[in-house]
């Protein structure tokens, strides 16, 4: 990590260790990943800190339930077909069914993020197997085969399975399970679980592919509660109504930090997406390698969709020396913004964090349609070592040494906050700037 500036030291303590590996606040949900901190190494179970005891209003109706409606804990995921971290916590999902059989109950919801081009037509291939009874066995294959989900996979899976195909292919085009998708996704980000994926045990947020030892804690602290609930005389199929009805709905507004100084922050000729007039003006300093960083990517997609018109969202390069690809990747990110696919190629090194060497790097290039040449070329004279070293010590003035680090009109906001932080501050230049809010 870059040295940062005095006042970056002073929140330090604050930040909880956004570059150094720990998962942030259960609140604050943007794995993303997109993906979640899973990716790196987890502190161990005496330095984790608890599941936070706050219970969110999360229903289930309309949703694919697996599992009796009797049973005294309902865990609902949201998830990503397409998310390396989903296949992971689909495989405690499994550890959990197996050790408490009928006192769990599974719940599915749709998250498909934008950096995960297959994860949506997955989703939809899911639920059209689910009208012929089959949704929890074509779930499974495509979380085995998260790297097979084009549509010639997709169908094949259908075959395997034994659905009638051509009532599975008229299914893919009902709106009414895109509908579904959409409704899932706007509660996702209601609730705060903006990365994936997302787990409410009872109502307990659980952020990202966590050890099972985290799943199984709270979920045997929910069944002491539940147990207690039945010996009062409610009926256990009434347990998770009985446990939610109090539940707030999104998470609680981040109390306001202490003001860090606003400092001044240009745009100049980074990639940058939203109107150049925009009365807000988001700087990301952030790092390909990064998990932290990763994990605010669906927030900025959010945010962006949210405040269209009014939001304009740059990127500028931070990477770290503790990641050895980073480097690598921010030239490439370079190279292909050269050609007018930065973004494209954004959301592709964020959705394949573990795989940023040199021949990774051309195999983005040509999946983009890149002029593959020229982008070799470009990787090769290291045309843009200048530029991003630039970024970097610019970072550094400022005060983002470390990533992700974002400004909002010049406002810090250091590491991947709750989508409701970024928010408070969006809202606030709004109102200085005279424009209506969202």
């Amino acid at each position: 990590m870059s040295k940062p500036s005095v006042w970056v030291s002073l929140v330090v303590g604050l930040v909880l260790g956004f570059v150094g590996g720990r998962t942030s606040a259960p609140a604050a949900a943007p794995k993303g990943t997109t993906p979640t901190p899973a990716a790196v190494a987890q502190p161990s179970d005496r330095q984790r800190p608890p599941i936070s005891p706050v219970v969110y209003k999360v229903p289930v109706d309309g949703s694919l339930i697996h599992g009796e409606e009797s049973a005294l804990v309902t865990l609902v995921e949201f998830s990503d077909y397409e998310c390396p971290f989903c296949a992971r916590g689909h495989a405690t999902v499994k550890q959990l069914q197996q050790r408490y059989g009928d006192k769990l109950r599974v719940v599915m919801k749709h998250h498909p993020l934008d950096m995960h081009p297959r994860a949506r037509p997955a989703a939809v291939a899911a639920l059209a197997a689910g009208e012929q009874g089959k949704f929890w066995q074509y779930h499974d294959v495509l979380f085995a085969n998260p790297r097979a989900q084009s549509d010639a996979d997709l169908e094949r899976y259908a075959k395997e399975l034994g659905l009638d195909v051509a009532r599975w292919k008229q299914d893919l085009a009902e709106p009414k399970l895109a509908e579904r998708i959409r409704r899932d996704e706007a509660m996702a980000i209601q609730l705060g679980a903006t990365g994936t994926p997302g787990f409410f045990v009872n109502g307990r947020f659980i952020n990202g592919a966590q050890p099972l030892t985290v799943f199984t804690g709270v979920v045997d602290e929910e069944l002491n509660k539940a147990e207690a609930l039945v010996k009062g005389g409610v009926p256990k199929a009434d347990v998770y109504a009985r446990i939610i009805e109090r539940g707030v709905e999104r998470p609680p507004a981040p109390p306001a930090p202490a003001e860090l100084p606003r400092q001044q922050v240009e745009v100049g000729e980074a990639p940058s997406r939203g109107p150049a007039n925009a009365p807000v003006t988001l700087v990301a300093w952030s790092d390909f390698e990064c998990p932290f960083c990763s994990r605010a990517v669906p927030t900025l997609k959010a945010l962006e969709k949210e405040y269209e018109g009014k939001l304009r969202v740059a990127f500028k390069h931070q990477p770290l020396p503790n990641h050895p690809n980073a480097k690598l990747a921010a030239a490439a990110s370079m190279a292909a913004h050269e050609q007018g696919k930065f973004w494209e190629f954004h959301d592709l090194l964020f959705a394949n964090q573990r795989q940023l060497d040199r021949a990774a790097m051309e195999g983005y290039a040509k999946q983009v349609g890149l002029d593959v040449t020229r982008f070799k070329n470009a990787l090769d004279a290291r045309k843009f070592d200048a530029r991003i070293d630039l970024d970097s010590a610019e970072g550094t003035r400022v005060g983002a040494g470390g990533t992700p680090t974002f400004f909002v009109n010049g406002r810090p906001i250091v590491g991947a906050m709750p989508i409701d932080h970024f928010r408070r501050i969006i809202d606030e230049e709004l109102k200085k700037a005279g424009v209506a809010q969202r």
